[in-house]
C-alpha cells in the first residue's frame, strides 16, 4: 500500500490526532483541538462527523459566491492544462483578460498589480506610495495614516497599519512611519444623531494629524470604506469625500482597501463607490475569487503607473516581485467567479438580501445587551454591551460564548476577537452573496435564541 493510500484509508479518529500533532492552525493554542471540515456546498459546509453548519461568515469574509461552484473548478483544470504557471514578469492571457475586467469593475481605468493576499496587496501599496513620491522628488514623504481599529494584514508592513493593539503583541516594535487617526465610530462617539457634523470633526482631526506631522512627510492614507474586523463600524455619508479631498490638498495618495468590502459584499461593487470618490489605489483579494484559489491586486491609478514608466535610472522601476503573484490558475478562477457574479446579479442580490438582514438584525435590539446593530449590503454587526446608557461594552467571554452556541445550533458567525483591549465586543455576520431569504431567517433566529440564552446564564 502506498503513502496515500494508507493516509486515505485512515480512521477519523486518526486524521484527527494527525492534524492534533503535526499541525499549527491559526490562534492556536487558544482554539484548542481544531474542527476539522471535509465537504462544502453553496452556503453549507460539513465537517468529518457529517455535521452540517450554514456559514454566515463565508469562511473568512471571502467565499462570496458561495462554495462548490463546479464551473469554477472546470476553469481551474482547463487553464491548469494549457499553462499551469509563468510568473509575472512575461504575460498570459488569464491576467491580461482579469486586468480588464477589474477595470470594467472598478468604473475606470487603473494599473493592475497582482500578488497572493490582502496583506501583500496593503503591501505592496505602500512601496508604490512610497516610490512613487521619491521618483517625484519627494523621498521625505514615506508615512502612511491608518485608523484604530482597522485591520489591514498580518505581514509587519500591513500589520504595522493596522489600528488593532492585540494583534501586535509580542511583535513589536512594528515598522517605523505608520501613524495612525480616529476612526468613524458613530455608536461609541455618541454621534448617531448628528452623522454630518462627526464627518466633519473626523476630517478636521485627520488633517489636524497632518499639519502637525508635516504633510510633506505624508505619502498615503490606508483606509477601508467600511471598518469590518475591527467591529464592523459604519462613517458617516460625508466621510469619504472629506477624507479624499484632505488627501488631493496635501499630496497624499488615497489607498483603498477593499480586501474585504469588495466584490459585492456592501451592495455595490466596491465599498468606495458607495461615494462619488476615485481612490489613488485600490487593494483587493478575498472576494476577487471568492476563495477557490489565492489572489490579490492593486489597482494604481495610471498617473501614478505613468511616473514609473517615464522614470530613468537603476532604481527606476518598481523592483517587487512574488513567484505566485498573477498565477494563471488564479486569474482564471477570478474570471468565472465573476461571471457567475455577473450572470447571477450578485452584487445587486447583496444590497436586497443585506437589507433583509439588516430589518431582521434590528428586531434583536429588544434584547437588552443588543446595543446597536449596523451594516451594509451582506455585512453586518451586533455591538453587544452590559449597559446601554453608558454603553459598556459586553465582556470577551461572553461573546465568544454566544459564537459557541450559534455553532452548536448550527450556524457560524463571526466575532471582532483579538483587536483592541475592551472592544471585542462585536458580532459580525457576512453570508455568501447566494443567501436565501430561509437562510437569513435562520441566522436571525440563532442569533436571537444564543443571545436570549445569555441573559438567563
Amino acid at each position: 500500500m502506498s503513502i496515500v493510500e494508507e493516509e486515505a484509508s485512515l480512521p477519523l479518529y486518526a486524521l484527527k490526532d494527525n492534524d492534533r500533532k503535526h499541525v499549527w492552525h491559526s490562534f492556536a493554542p487558544l482554539a484548542g483541538e481544531a474542527w476539522m471540515v471535509n465537504h462544502a456546498k453553496e452556503e453549507y459546509v460539513t465537517d468529518i462527523d457529517g455535521q452540517r453548519y450554514l456559514d454566515a461568515m463565508s469562511g473568512l469574509w471571502c467565499v462570496n459566491a458561495g462554495y462548490g461552484q463546479e464551473r469554477i473548478a472546470k476553469k481551474v483544470y482547463e487553464q491548469m492544462v494549457q499553462l499551469s504557471y509563468y510568473p509575472m514578469t512575461a504575460a498570459h492571457i488569464p491576467g491580461a483578460k482579469l486586468a480588464k475586467k477589474l477595470n470594467e469593475w472598478l468604473g475606470a481605468p487603473y494599473r493592475i498589480f497582482y500578488g497572493n493576499s490582502g496583506s501583500e496587496a496593503n503591501e505592496a501599496a505602500f512601496k508604490i506610495a512610497r516610490q512613487y513620491h521619491f521618483l517625484k522628488g519627494n523621498p521625505t514623504k514615506y508615512k502612511i495614516i491608518s485608523r484604530y481599529r482597522a485591520y489591514h494584514g498580518s505581514t509587519m508592513g500591513a500589520l504595522s497599519a493596522t489600528g488593532q493593539q492585540q494583534r501586535k503583541y509580542g511583535f513589536e516594535p512594528m515598522v517605523p512611519g505608520f501613524l495612525h487617526v480616529h476612526p468613524p465610530d458613530p455608536y461609541r462617539d455618541f454621534a448617531e444623531d448628528h452623522l454630518d457634523e462627526y464627518g466633519e470633526r473626523l476630517a478636521r482631526d485627520l488633517e489636524r494629524t497632518i499639519l502637525w506631522e508635516g504633510s510633506e512627510t505624508i505619502a498615503a492614507m490606508i483606509m477601508e470604506p467600511f471598518i469590518t474586523g475591527g467591529g464592523i463600524l459604519i462613517p458617516p455619508p460625508n466621510y469619504l469625500p472629506l477624507v479624499a479631498e484632505i488627501c488631493r490638498k496635501h499630496d497624499i495618495l488615497l489607498i483603498i482597501d477593499e480586501v474585504i468590502n469588495g466584490f459585492g459584499r456592501t451592495g455595490k461593487n466596491f465599498g468606495f463607490q458607495h461615494s462619488l470618490v476615485t481612490p489613488d489605489m485600490v487593494t483587493m483579494a478575498k472576494g476577487i475569487t471568492s476563495a477557490y484559489l489565492p489572489l490579490s491586486a492593486v489597482a494604481v491609478r495610471p498617473e501614478i503607473y505613468e511616473v514609473f514608466e517615464a522614470a530613468d535610472g537603476e532604481y527606476a522601476r518598481f523592483r517587487h516581485v512574488n513567484t505566485f503573484g498573477g498565477h494563471p490558475v488564479s486569474c482564471a478562477a477570478a474570471l468565472e467567479n465573476l461571471a457567475i457574479f455577473e450572470e447571477w446579479n450578485l452584487v445587486h442580490r447583496s444590497k436586497t438580501m443585506g437589507a433583509i438582514l439588516l430589518e431582521g438584525l434590528n428586531d434583536l435590539k429588544t434584547l437588552p445587551i443588543v446595543g446597536d446593530v449596523r451594516g451594509i449590503g451582506l455585512l453586518a454587526g451586533i455591538e453587544l454591551v452590559i449597559d446601554r446608557n453608558t454603553r459598556e461594552p459586553l465582556p470577551a467571554a461572553q461573546v465568544a460564548a454566544i459564537v459557541g452556541s450559534c455553532k452548536t445550533a448550527g450556524v457560524i458567525i463571526g466575532k471582532n476577537g483579538d483587536t483592541v483591549a475592551g472592544l471585542n465586543n462585536v458580532i459580525t455576520v457576512a453570508p455568501p452573496l447566494t443567501v436565501s431569504e430561509e437562510q437569513i431567517a435562520t441566522i436571525v433566529d440563532v442569533l436571537r435564541s444564543a443571545i436570549a440564552a445569555n441573559l438567563l446564564s
